[in-house]
C-alpha cells in the first residue's frame, strides 16, 4: 500500500498565495492595457508667461524670415535688418529656455500667436508682429511673480520696440506711434510727464538701420513704441488716463541712485548742449530738460527733494572726447542697466513705470545712433555675446 503524503498546512498557503498573486498581476495587465496615456503636465502661470514670450519671439523670427525669402536679395537694406531681426528674436527665445517639450504628443496646438495667413508676408505684418509681442512682454514684466523673469522680459519688451521703429522705417506706414514714459508721483495719483521739444538727432552711427526719426511727429498714445520730433522717445504706459503706482520694493538707496543717475544724466546733455550752436542743441537740451524733470520727480517720491539727503550735485564728471552720439548712448545705456535691474527687484503690478522707462532708455539709445542688441539694460548678455 502506497504511502499517502498530506502536504504540510505551511505549504498549502504558499501555493494559494501564489495562484492569488497570478491572479493579481493578470488583472493588473488589464488595467494598464485600459489606463489613458499619460497627457501634458498643466503649466502653472509662470509656464504659461514663459512660453507665450517664446512663442512671440518665434513667431516674429518666422515673419521676419519670411519676407526675407519673399524678397529674395532685392532691398538689401531692409534684407539685412531682417536678418537681424530673426537671429535676435531667436536669441531671444532661446534664453527665455525655449519651446518646451515633454515628449509627448500635443493634443492642442500653442497659443500666442496669430494663425498662419495664406497672405505673402509684408514688413508691415512683421511690425506688427513686434508692437504685439513687445506690448505681452512688457505688460507680462510688469506683472509675474518671479523678479529675473520679469527683467528678462522687459529688456526683450525694449528690443522688440526698438526693432518695430527700424523696421516700420521700411513701410509706407512708418514706425508705430507711442506715448511718453512717466514717473508716478508719490501720492500715486498723477503722472510726472516731460513734453518732448525740439528737433530730431540724425543718427551718427554708421551703418544705423536709418529708422527716419527727423521725418517723425509727436503722436497719440499706443501700445508701441515710437519717437518724436525731437529725437524724444517715447513708451507705452498702458491706458494713459490710469495713475501708476509707485513701485514698491525700491529701498532707499535704490531712489538715490536714481535721482542721482537721471541727475548726472542732465548735467551732462545740458554741458553739451550749451557748447553747440547746431541742430543738435535743441536735442541735447530736450532730453537733459527729460531728465531732469525725471530726477526731481523721484526725489520728490523717496521724500529727499530739497533735504539733507537728496543726493544731487551741482556738478558730475562728464566724458571729454566723446561726440554727441557717444555721449548720449553712455548715459542712456547706464540708465536701461539701472531701470533693468529695478524692474527685477520690485513688486509686481507696480512696476509698470520702469519696464517703460527702461524702453524709453532703448529706444533713445537707437535714435541716436546704436547698434540695437537683443537684451537692451542687460550687460551680461553682451558679454556672453562676446
Amino acid at each position: 500500500m502506497e504511502p499517502h503524503h498530506v502536504t504540510p498546512p505551511g505549504r498549502r498557503r504558499l501555493r494559494a498565495l501564489a495562484g492569488l498573486l497570478a491572479v493579481a498581476v493578470l488583472a493588473g495587465c488589464g488595467l494598464r492595457l485600459e489606463t489613458p496615456p499619460p497627457a501634458e503636465p498643466v503649466p502653472d502661470a509662470l509656464e504659461i508667461v514663459r512660453r507665450t514670450a517664446v512663442s512671440d519671439a518665434l513667431y516674429v523670427a518666422d515673419q521676419a524670415d519670411a519676407v526675407v525669402d519673399r524678397l529674395d536679395g532685392r532691398r538689401a537694406r531692409l534684407t539685412a535688418e531682417l536678418e537681424r531681426v530673426a537671429a535676435d528674436s531667436r536669441a531671444q527665445a532661446a534664453q527665455l529656455g525655449g519651446v518646451y517639450d515633454s515628449g509627448l504628443e500635443p493634443t492642442e496646438p500653442p497659443t500666442g500667436s496669430p494663425a498662419p495667413s495664406s497672405e505673402p508676408v509684408q514688413a508691415q505684418d512683421v511690425v506688427d508682429a513686434l508692437v504685439d509681442a513687445s506690448g505681452r512682454s512688457r505688460t507680462a514684466a510688469s506683472t509675474t511673480v518671479e523678479g529675473p523673469l520679469a527683467r528678462l522680459l522687459a529688456s526683450i519688451g525694449a528690443a522688440q520696440a526698438v526693432s518695430a521703429q527700424r523696421v516700420g522705417a521700411y513701410t509706407e506706414a512708418g514706425p508705430p506711434p507711442t506715448q511718453v514714459a512717466t514717473v508716478p508721483a508719490p501720492d500715486g495719483t498723477d503722472i510726472v510727464e516731460v513734453e518732448p521739444s525740439g528737433e530730431s538727432p540724425a543718427a551718427d552711427a554708421a551703418g544705423s538701420a536709418g529708422s527716419g526719426l527727423a521725418a517723425l511727429t509727436a503722436a497719440s498714445p499706443s501700445p508701441s513704441p515710437s519717437a518724436t520730433d525731437d529725437g524724444e522717445v517715447s513708451s507705452t504706459g498702458g491706458d494713459s488716463d490710469a495713475p501708476a503706482p509707485p513701485p514698491r520694493g525700491l529701498t532707499a538707496a535704490d531712489l538715490s541712485t536714481l535721482v542721482a543717475s537721471e541727475d548726472s544724466a542732465a548735467y551732462a546733455l545740458r554741458l553739451r548742449a550749451a557748447l553747440r550752436t547746431d541742430d543738435r542743441r535743441a536735442a541735447l537740451a530736450g532730453r537733459a530738460d527729460t531728465h531732469g524733470a525725471r530726477s526731481e520727480a523721484w526725489a520728490l517720491l523717496a521724500g529727499t527733494a530739497g533735504t539733507a539727503q537728496d543726493p544731487r550735485r551741482v556738478a558730475y564728471a562728464v566724458p571729454r572726447g566723446a561726440g554727441d552720439g557717444a555721449l548720449v548712448r553712455s548715459v542712456e545705456n547706464d540708465l536701461a542697466t539701472t531701470y533693468a535691474t529695478l524692474v527685477g527687484t520690485t513688486a509686481p503690478d507696480t512696476r509698470g513705470a520702469l519696464v517703460d522707462l527702461l524702453v524709453d532708455s532703448a529706444l533713445t539709445l537707437e535714435a541716436w545712433g546704436a547698434e540695437p542688441v537683443p537684451f537692451p539694460g542687460l550687460p551680461e548678455q553682451a558679454d556672453d555675446a562676446g
